[in-house]
């Protein structure tokens, strides 16, 4: 018998206002590949796949993340701050865990941490 094998995961982010959220990573180059009215709404670049939820409380927005992985960081970090939506305590680091990354807070306050592998 096969085991099963994970394949992906999805976050499913909280948004104070649906079309704001999606307006907001479609200056960042993702796509919207669906909204629903006020509810839900789903955003896409490259092979990450990001949903968000109608959420009322700034609170947990605030205290949510989530990581992403990329291939040639030092190129998206330029884009993003050419953006100036690099988090000031999220510059370009290596980290100890053996990453580099960075980090910004979108419009809801969640905070989207970018990373690639060091020595993959």
């Amino acid at each position: 018998m096969e085991s099963p094998k994970l394949r992906n995961a999805i976050p499913v982010l909280a948004s104070l206002n649906i079309a704001d959220t999606m307006d907001f990573y479609q200056s960042l180059n993702f796509s919207v590949v669906y909204q629903e009215k006020g509810n839900y709404g789903i955003v896409q670049r490259d092979n990450v796949e990001i949903h968000f939820w109608a959420c009322s409380d700034k609170y947990i927005a605030e205290n949510t993340s989530c990581r992403i992985e990329v291939e040639e960081i030092d190129f998206l970090y330029t884009e993003f701050q050419d953006k100036r939506v690099v988090h000031p305590n999220g510059l370009l680091r290596k980290k100890p865990w053996g990453t580099k990354e960075f980090s910004i807070l979108d419009r809801d306050g969640n905070q989207l941490i970018f990373f690639e592998y060091l020595n993959p």
